[in-house]
């Protein structure tokens, strides 16, 4: 009997997003590989990186190495800050970075160029800013489309992508189940959004803390509005509600706290195998009694 084909989507969530890294050892320890993929924002990232070749286990080598040591991680962004004053705080008042120029310098050696050199077909979903809508990238320059898709506004600029005003991904589709084929027959979707926390000693949310937290509202409404007509198979939610969108150098700790995830994956996805062979199985009896 063939091996069902299993869709994989990853979701956004700035850090929280490092959960992905779990759910991709999972499958790389049950020796599975998607049928295809769909990624948006931190998932768009991880799954550029994945469907190009890199094992999970590398990825969180990666990630614990990258975001180890605080002070290379500054001494970086310093180096990627807009050097003009007019550029300094994007016409706006809020500094923002340059996302190809970010993604370039972190993890630009880990994803391929371009869509055609991908192993595993990759949807990568982003926001045409004044198009109101969602943009479904699976062809052409792969790092451009990573670093729209990445583009949360209050901290990167737009991304241009043939002639278009490209931003995060997360804004329209924040769990891009929806954009995997229709000929997969298992759909596992990781939902990394989570919930605005408090900070200790402090009821009231900061400025920043209040953006990204409405943001996160935002993306939970249009997920919970997805799922009442239409669910994946398997739902991933890996309990990372208690770190935020920017909090990268706190890697080590995410992984952590989303490791439990890893095996109930494995068993999640198991389970769902062996029910889509059974179900193939007796649909074949019932076609040779027929």
């Amino acid at each position: 009997m063939t091996q069902p084909r299993i869709g994989l989507a990853l979701g956004g969530g700035g850090a929280r997003g490092l959960a992905h890294i779990p759910v991709l050892e999972a499958f790389d320890d049950l020796g599975i590989r998607p049928h295809a993929m769909a990624g948006t924002s931190i998932g768009a990232l991880l799954g550029a990186a994945y469907a190009g070749g890199m094992a999970g286990e590398a990825m969180r080598s990666f990630a614990e190495d990258t975001f180890r040591d605080r002070n290379a991680v500054l001494a970086k962004l310093w180096k990627l800050r807009p050097k003009r004053f007019a550029d300094l705080f994007g016409g706006g008042g809020l500094m923002q970075f340059e996302a190809l120029k970010v993604l370039e310098v972190f993890i630009g050696d880990a994803i391929p160029a371009t869509f055609a050199d991908l192993r595993l077909p990759l949807a990568v979903i982003a926001t045409d800013f004044y198009g109101c809508k969602e943009l479904d990238l699976r062809t052409g320059n792969l790092h451009a489309a990573v670093a729209a898709s990445i583009a949360i506004p209050a901290l990167f600029r737009p991304v241009t992508i043939d002639g278009r005003i490209v931003i995060d991904g997360g804004v329209v589709n924040p769990l891009p189940f929806d954009a995997l084929p229709k000929t997969c027959d298992i759909i596992v979707a990781v939902d990394v959004v989570g919930s605005p926390s408090p900070r200790r000693k402090r009821q009231n949310p900061s400025a920043t803390d209040a953006l990204f937290g409405a943001t996160q509202i935002l993306m939970q409404t249009i997920t919970s509005q997805k799922l009442r007509s239409r669910r994946p198979d398997i739902l991933v939610k890996p309990d990372i509600d208690s770190f935020r969108v920017l909090d990268f150098l706190k890697a080590d700790k995410v992984l952590e706290a989303a490791e439990p995830i890893r095996e109930t994956v494995k068993r999640q996805v198991a389970d769902a195998i062996e029910a889509h062979d059974k179900a193939a199985a007796k649909g074949e009896r019932h076609r040779l009694q027929a």
